[in-house]
């Protein structure tokens, strides 16, 4: 018993300091499934026409049908060159009408590259659901199917599953006279019973958000980690002439910046450190704050941030576990894009790796499931 004590300390030891030297990360990549003519869309049933005025946002595929096993394979094939290690597709459940959107999930598990990236979820509880403990139970029953799939994303041999806001089910459990908390736990529940060692949740949260501040104060809220889709300007100040959302790129990288830094220091849980490529909605209709929409980035600044983000996840590996995740793939109407376009070929993509590859410039090969 000693010797294997010693023998997983020296293992510790080792990846720690390979990762505060430089070493390997794991990066993952959010993924838009909304890219296919009249599906059931919170945005729009025809969501390429809202690109019309923004030819540079144009894929390098074209307008494709999202979840064609071709598109899916290229993309696949796209993010293995570049190093990324798993993606994190936006996941919508209706009670009723099952997965929305299901096409890109239902295709993934069809493409021979599935082998290469590997997947996880992000349930975009952006709505009303669940309304009461049984729509909750139900869904996560669902996702048993996925968990069961050797492709699935682990983390201590549990299947990951990202929540986009920590407060949003908060307020959904006590609509109906429950805590985020009890849910989670009814949840592990589930999946101990089917087997497995339970689920491995990472809220999405920032600095100063609620959950995270319990966290910060010693409270357990049922999360194993936090995380986030994206970020619109800091936790912790406004921006210079007041603004609370960034006005430009510089400001953006500076806002996250801000969030990593109390969440690595505060939050008291592993944190995934997130990246954006930038943010301009005006495809969707616009930001509230118009000068918002100026948020994009050049790929000179997207490795400024990209560089920073690095820097975070090895210096403070024993929290972030070597774990990054980038926002976003394909959000063409949000601004938030690494998938190749034709105006910019693959620089976004070829900036990625170039980051966060090895000393030789070559991708290094990851063992994620941890």
């Amino acid at each position: 018993m000693l010797m294997r004590s010693v023998f997983f300390l020296f293992l510790t030891y080792i990846l720690l300091n390979r990762l505060a030297a430089g070493g390997e990360s794991q990066i993952g990549v959010f993924y838009y499934p909304g890219w296919k003519n009249s599906v059931i869309s919170n945005v729009s049933p025809e969501p390429w026409a809202a690109l019309k005025d923004y030819p540079d946002r144009e894929p390098l595929l074209g307008h494709y049908d999202d979840g064609n096993i071709d598109v899916i394979e290229q993309q696949l094939s796209w993010m293995s060159s570049a190093g990324i290690d798993f993606l994190i597709l936006d996941w919508y459940w209706h009670p009723q009408l099952g997965v929305l959107k299901s096409h890109t999930i239902d295709t993934y598990f069809k493409a021979p590259s599935r082998k290469k990236i590997r997947l996880s979820i992000m349930w975009a509880n952006h709505t009303a659901i669940p309304r009461t403990q049984e729509e909750f139970e139900k869904m996560v029953r669902f996702w048993l199917y996925y968990f069961r799939t050797k492709e699935y994303l682990t983390i201590d041999e549990k299947p990951v599953v990202f929540i986009f806001s920590t407060s949003q089910l908060e307020q959904r459990a006590k609509a109906f006279g429950s805590t985020s908390a009890t849910l989670l736990a009814v949840a592990q529940s589930i999946a101990k019973k089917d087997g497995l060692p339970g689920i491995f949740f990472v809220g999405g949260a920032g600095a100063n958000s609620p959950i995270a501040v319990q966290h910060s104060k010693g409270v357990a809220t049922g999360y194993d980690a936090f995380s986030a889709y994206n970020y619109h300007g800091p936790g912790r100040f406004a921006y210079a002439g007041g603004h609370k959302q960034s006005h430009s790129y510089l400001e953006l990288d500076q806002g996250y910046r801000d969030h990593w830094q109390w969440m690595l220091a505060d939050a008291k849980l592993p944190y995934f450190v997130p990246m954006s490529s930038g943010w301009d909605r005006r495809p969707w209709g616009g930001s509230k704050d118009p000068l918002h929409d100026n948020s994009m980035s050049t790929p000179e600044e997207f490795k400024t941030h990209l560089l920073a983000g690095r820097k975070a996840i090895r210096e403070f590996s024993p929290l972030t576990r070597g774990f990054g995740v980038i926002c976003c793939w394909n959000e063409f109407g949000e601004g938030s894009f690494i998938e190749p376009t034709r105006k910019n070929g693959t620089v976004m993509l070829d900036t990625v790796k170039e980051v966060f590859s090895d000393s030789s410039g070559n991708a290094p090969a990851r063992n994620i499931s941890k």
